[in-house]
């Protein structure tokens, strides 16, 4: 059974549990192939996919570390904000939080594609420009372009960044 994160230029994937919700949009948001506990999953269940699927469980129950399959995939994290946990994460297993950023769709985690002209045309008119590249998600149709949110999590992304470029 390979173990992640084994080869120097892997990308890794991740499974969080449902407590870090928001460490796993970001994840998400930097285009990594983050899947999202919904809450009712046995903690059995988060370490066997993990295994399975060749990922990385984030977590912040210590409990997860208790699984023998989980030996090297389960990664505690402590309880703190978005930002510790992300600049943990990073430092660890030297992320590069702007490789493919808002390649993913941050609710169900599909590649996004170009957005077709019947997706585009329900976005509102007034944003709608000829400069606006749109993306949308194959599974759940979502329709995502650089907005307000966009260039928020943009700088957040680059602030998470800034320190391994030092």
């Amino acid at each position: 059974m390979s173990m992640p994160m084994t080869q120097e230029h892997a990308t890794p994937r991740f499974v969080c549990d449902v407590m870090l919700a928001r460490l796993a949009r970001y994840l998400r948001a930097a285009g990594y192939d983050t899947l999202l506990a919904v809450g009712h999953e046995r903690d059995a269940e988060l370490v066997a996919l993990a295994a399975q699927e060749d990922r990385l469980l984030l977590t912040l129950d210590r409990q997860m570390l208790e699984h023998k399959v989980g030996w090297g995939r389960v990664r505690l994290l402590e309880h703190g904000t978005v930002e510790a946990q992300a600049r943990r994460l990073a430092a660890d297993l030297d992320l590069d939080w702007l490789s493919r950023p808002f390649s993913r769709c941050l609710v169900d985690n599909a590649l996004l594609a170009p957005a077709p002209t019947s997706q585009v045309m329900q976005v509102p008119t007034a944003i709608r420009t000829a400069e606006t590249q749109f993306m949308a998600c194959p599974d759940c149709g979502r329709v995502y372009w650089a907005g307000s949110h966009h260039r928020r999590m943009q700088a957040t992304l680059e602030a998470w960044q800034s320190p391994l470029r030092e």
